[in-house]
């Protein structure tokens, strides 16, 4: 399976700004972190939005994802900040969803073109790290171009918690705590962030909600 289709939902620079208030950068906590989330402010800067392809919405402490369409691509913002060197965590529940949709982290997304990476699991327990160009067909950096199985990812979980290393020319996929892949690519070294939830081809299903987002610097 290959994006066909995609939609893009922005954070409104406004509701960004409105964040700083809500607690959403915690880096002002002191924690250490750069942007952490757990969405139970449905004002902290994440793109919403509602057609007949897709629906982002804010819903019960979580970022949810819905996808009707299928083979779509659909990604919502926290902001428009670039940022390069970072490790990004975010819990994603599975809400009894089909087991070719894939969910996960997009980085180094180009605000001039939406070229950007992204790394993938699946609740049958395949993964995927790919690097996407405007105008080309994505290239998976793994598994010769290919989706991949692995043991470590449960199948059909109640929910996942997935990582991501994008920094220093290296991206690296985690899925419960566990090391998942990583790959060397230097396409890309700065750009903004997203989580993001894509349907099958023959996808009935692509239901997730996304949880307790973080990001830290990559060391």
């Amino acid at each position: 399976m290959k994006r066909n289709t995609s939609k893009v939902i922005l954070a409104v620079a406004i509701l960004a700004l409105a964040s700083l208030s809500c607690g959403a950068f915690s880096s002002l906590l002191g924690d250490g972190s750069l942007l952490k989330d757990d969405f139970s402010s449905d004002t902290s800067g994440w793109g919403t939005g509602t057609d007949a392809d897709s629906s982002v919405e804010y819903l019960d402490g979580g970022l949810k994802m819905v996808v009707f369409t299928k083979n779509y691509f659909v990604w919502s913002t926290p902001d428009t900040v670039d940022y390069e060197n970072v490790h990004l965590e975010a819990t994603v529940i599975n809400n009894g969803t089909d087991p070719t949709t894939a969910f996960g982290i997009m980085c180094d997304q180009q605000a001039a073109d939406n070229s950007f990476y992204y790394l993938a699991v699946t609740p049958g327990g395949e993964y995927a790290i790919a690097k996407a160009v405007t105008g080309e067909t994505d290239l998976f950096l793994t598994n010769n171009d290919q989706w991949a199985s692995s043991d470590l990812i449960a199948k059909d979980a109640a929910s996942y918690r997935v990582g991501a290393d994008c920094g220093k020319g290296t991206l690296t996929l985690y899925v419960d705590g566990q090391q998942i892949v990583s790959v060397s690519d230097i396409s890309y070294t700065t750009g903004g962030v997203a989580l993001f939830a894509w349907s099958g081809e023959e996808a009935t299903t692509t239901d997730v909600t996304f949880d307790d987002f973080v990001m830290t610097a990559l060391l």
